[in-house]
């Protein structure tokens, strides 16, 4: 009797989105993670509008972090940036990400601003993995699964005649 035996450590890897379960899943995450962020930057636009102060006040004394001297000369030069940017940029990441408009597009600016609040707020007492360590984790899968393909408008976007005449958009849209 001849039996082949499978290899648990095989080379190679597979998600299946194929399955009802895992595309619901994806969409689901979507939503909650474009929530998270929407939220966050509607709740800064309805406070302060696009005079978010704090953005910069904060990086001002970020002197002691891993990122050194730069978010303090970026919170005393570039507060005519930061302070509007935060809330506008996250309400709409936010927005995309939870319609599935320009997901991936929004994903890396959701990782972008992750990446910098991890290393920024730089609070490791507990270790590398942190809340903003896990949310810069969330927007890379967004990116990497073209989360916005999964009950979200991008397939909708992506049957009109821009997108078939520029191919190319669909990498930004999903």
């Amino acid at each position: 009797m001849a039996t082949k035996a499978a290899n648990p450590l095989g080379e190679e890897f597979a998600f299946d989105m194929g399955g009802p379960i895992a595309t619901y899943w994806v969409a689901i995450l979507r939503v909650i993670t474009g929530w998270w962020f929407f939220h966050a930057g509607a709740t800064k636009l309805i406070e302060n509008g696009l005079a978010y102060s704090y953005g910069p006040i904060y990086m001002q004394g970020m002197d002691g972090t891993a990122l050194g001297g730069i978010p303090v000369w970026m919170g005393n030069n570039l507060a005519w940036l930061i302070e509007p940017g935060v809330p506008l940029f996250e309400t709409l990441i936010g927005l995309g990400i939870m319609f599935g408009v320009l997901t991936r597009l929004a994903a890396f600016g959701g990782a972008f601003f992750m990446t910098l609040f991890w290393v920024g707020n730089a609070g490791f007492g507990h270790g590398l993995v942190t809340g903003d360590f896990m949310g810069l984790l969330l927007m890379i899968t967004m990116a990497a699964l073209a989360a916005g393909r999964y009950y979200g408008l991008a397939p909708l976007i992506e049957r009109t005649k821009l997108v078939e005449q520029h191919p190319k958009l669909k990498y930004i849209l999903g």
